[in-house]
């Protein structure tokens, strides 16, 4: 956080786990093709919204005259992506760098990042950035780490990272959180 506050923050109330993360794709038909044909992702269902000249600018902080399609997407085991095509007057084309506020990547964990790249490399319009890499003692809590970014035909950064050689790796949420809560007492079990 940036600036002074002498308020005290609050931790959200009732917060359970993430729902969805959304991205804005310059052509929802082809992100869609993307996400299905080479993550293997759902398509669940699509919707349309605008221009509304009062509800676009209040509840998505976009133009008056903006316009979106949506579809919802869900990529198995753990994550449900929803992609947005937003059409405006102001719409602007390029996305951000990495290195630029807003800068953002998905990263999805594979068994094997060279099988991955070798497949990325052959995926039209995806460009690899770089050899596989691993980490080495720099960062002496992951080394072992395996990875690599690429770019989507759109400019989308995603990489692809194997965690199996990090000796102690941090306690990242994965496939032993997924399991179902058990019950906890409530005021009403006491």
């Amino acid at each position: 956080m940036t600036g002074t506050s002498t308020k005290t923050l609050r931790r959200l109330p009732g917060l359970r786990h993430t729902d969805h993360v959304g991205l804005t794709v310059p052509n929802l038909d082809e992100a869609i093709t993307f996400f299905v044909e080479v993550l293997g992702a759902e398509e669940l269902y699509r919707s349309d919204r605008g221009p509304d000249a009062e509800f676009m600018p209040t509840n998505f902080d976009v133009p008056a005259d903006a316009r979106l399609t949506l579809a919802m997407l869900r990529l198995p085991p753990n994550l449900n992506i929803e992609l947005f095509e937003w059409s405006s007057a102001e719409r602007r084309e390029t996305p951000p760098r990495h290195c630029d506020a807003g800068g953002h990547h998905l990263c999805f964990v594979v068994d094997d990042v060279d099988e991955a790249v070798a497949v990325l490399q052959e995926t039209p319009g995806v460009r690899v950035l770089g050899e596989r890499k691993e980490v080495a003692g720099d960062s002496p809590r992951v080394a072992g780490n395996r990875w690599t970014y690429f770019v989507t035909p759109w400019g989308l950064l995603m990489e692809i990272v194997d965690r199996s050689r990090v000796a102690a790796p941090p306690r990242l949420v994965g496939p032993t959180d997924w399991a179902a809560p058990t019950h906890t007492s409530t005021k009403d079990d006491q």
